[in-house]
C-alpha cells in the first residue's frame, strides 16, 4: 500500500470522527458553550486541564488568537508536556492520588468557575480526582473524553469511576480504545492516533458556541486577535486590561 493511500485513510478516519462528533454531540457542545458563557457573563473564570497529549487541546484554547482571553491553563507540574524527563514520568504522575487536590487548592479556581478537563481514557486518578474535587468546591466541570474507555477498560481510581461520572457536561470524542485509526499487514501495532485532532476541534466548537451565546445575550465576547495583524496588539491590550483580574497566564 502506498504511503499516500495510508495518509488518505487517516484523513478519512479523522473526518468521519469529526462528522460523528458534530452530529451526535451537538446538544452537549451547545450545553458546554452555555456553561462557558455563563461564567464569562457572570464574572467568573475559565480553566482547562489535560495531562500528557490531552494537554495539547487544553493549551490550544489558552492565549489563542480568535479565542476567549479568559481561558486559563490549569497546569499540573510534570504532566503538561513532553519536556519532563523521562517522558514516562508524566504518565506515572497521572496515577498519583492527591495530586489533583493539591493543584486545585493552590490555584485561583473557585466556586462558580468552569473547568474543562480533557482525558482520552478518563480512567487515571488525576482527571477523576480533578473533577471530583472541582465539583466539591463549586466549579462547573466539562469533561472531554472517550466514553468507550469506560466499558473497554478499568478505572485506575480507587472509586472505580471514570471522568465521565463526575462532570456537569460530558463531550464524547468517539475515539476507540487504543487511539489508533490504521492497521497494516506487516506492522504489528495499530497506528495514526486521531484524538488530538478531534478533541482540539471539540474545544474550538465549544468556544465558538460560547461566543455565539454571549453575543445573543448582548455581551461582547472577550476574544483575542492575532498579534500578526495590524492593530492586534492594541486590541489584545484593551481586552487584557478590562479582564485582567480573570486572566492568570500573564503573571
Amino acid at each position: 500500500m502506498s504511503e499516500s493511500k495510508l495518509a488518505g485513510q487517516f484523513f478519512d478516519a479523522a473526518i468521519g470522527l469529526l462528522e460523528r462528533v458534530r452530529d451526535e454531540e451537538a446538544a452537549h457542545i451547545a450545553e458546554a458553550g452555555t456553561l462557558v458563557a455563563d461564567a464569562v457573563a457572570g464574572g467568573n473564570r475559565l480553566f482547562a486541564f489535560g495531562a500528557g497529549h490531552s494537554s495539547l487541546p487544553a493549551q490550544d484554547v489558552v492565549y489563542r488568537a480568535g479565542g476567549l482571553a479568559l481561558m486559563n491553563f490549569l497546569a499540573v507540574p510534570g504532566t503538561a508536556g513532553i519536556d519532563v524527563m523521562p517522558a514516562t514520568l508524566g504518565s506515572a504522575l497521572e496515577r498519583v492520588d492527591g495530586l489533583a487536590g493539591a493543584v486545585l487548592d493552590s490555584s485561583p479556581a473557585s466556586s462558580g468557575d468552569v473547568l474543562v478537563i480533557i482525558s482520552l481514557s478518563g480512567r487515571n486518578a488525576l482527571p477523576v480526582e480533578m473533577a471530583m474535587n472541582a465539583r466539591a468546591i463549586g466549579l462547573k466541570v466539562i469533561g472531554v473524553t472517550s466514553v468507550a474507555y469506560a466499558t473497554g477498560t478499568r478505572s485506575r481510581h480507587v472509586s472505580g469511576t471514570f471522568l465521565k461520572d463526575h462532570c456537569d457536561v460530558v463531550l464524547d470524542s468517539k475515539i476507540a480504545v487504543g487511539d489508533a485509526e490504521l492497521t497494516l499487514d506487516g506492522i504489528d501495532a495499530p497506528f495514526a492516533p486521531a484524538s488530538t485532532v478531534v478533541t482540539s476541534a471539540i474545544m474550538q466548537a465549544v468556544m465558538a458556541a460560547a461566543a455565539g451565546e454571549l453575543a445573543g445575550r448582548g455581551v461582547e465576547p472577550p476574544l483575542l486577535r492575532s498579534g500578526n495583524v495590524d492593530g492586534g496588539h492594541e486590541w489584545n491590550g484593551r481586552v487584557m486590561q478590562e479582564y485582567g483580574d480573570r486572566i492568570f497566564f500573564r503573571h
